[in-house]
């Protein structure tokens, strides 16, 4: 994997560099092939002196992204490097789950490591279950249903094209809204 990782408000020390790279390699574990990824790492210290790190690592055939904030940017690297192989694990989970249906077998990912996604696919359980019908309206009228009920998503049926349509509330305070091919 080839890395690019640069700092906002921050000078990215060799010491700094080589955590990085020490700790995103270890991912290349998971995978039968190293992927000539261009692992890109982005290290920022907020004004309030916390540490975020965002990672992106493209593949052939899936992004794995993850970002995290913490006071220690030491720390915030190594919750990045767990939230990326939890994403692993259920993307692993995902394509041999379809392999096996196909009778193919999984070149991508390594073997081996079917302990850590069984116990990765026991953990995810559905505990409540919502049927609603989708009331025609426009994206503005959405989100003020969405902010009346104090949900981060709210699902509608676009007035104008008739299509499922969901508006969402970003991070940044912002909407976003996903329209349906």
């Amino acid at each position: 994997m080839n890395y690019n990782v640069r700092g906002e408000n921050i000078e990215v020390t060799p010491a700094i560099r080589e955590y990085v790279e020490k700790k995103v390699g270890k991912l290349e574990r998971y995978f039968n092939n190293t992927p000539d990824a261009n692992v890109s790492v982005n290290l920022r210290v907020n004004p309030d002196h916390t540490s975020k790190v965002e990672v992106t690592i493209p593949m052939s055939s899936l992004v794995l992204r993850a970002e995290e904030e913490n006071a220690d940017m030491y720390a915030a690297i190594d919750l990045i490097n767990d939230k990326l192989e939890r994403q692993i694990r259920k993307h692993k989970t995902k394509v041999n789950r379809r392999f096996r249906s196909n009778g193919s077998p999984a070149e991508l990912f390594a073997v081996g490591l079917e302990s850590s996604v069984a116990t990765e696919e026991e953990e995810i359980e559905v505990v409540r279950n919502k049927r609603f019908d989708l009331k025609p309206m426009d994206s503005e009228e959405a989100i003020l249903q969405m902010n009346l009920l104090g949900h981060n998503f709210f699902v509608y049926t676009n007035a104008d094209t008739n299509a499922t349509n969901v508006v969402y509330r970003r991070k940044d305070g912002r909407y976003g809204l996903i329209e349906t091919k």
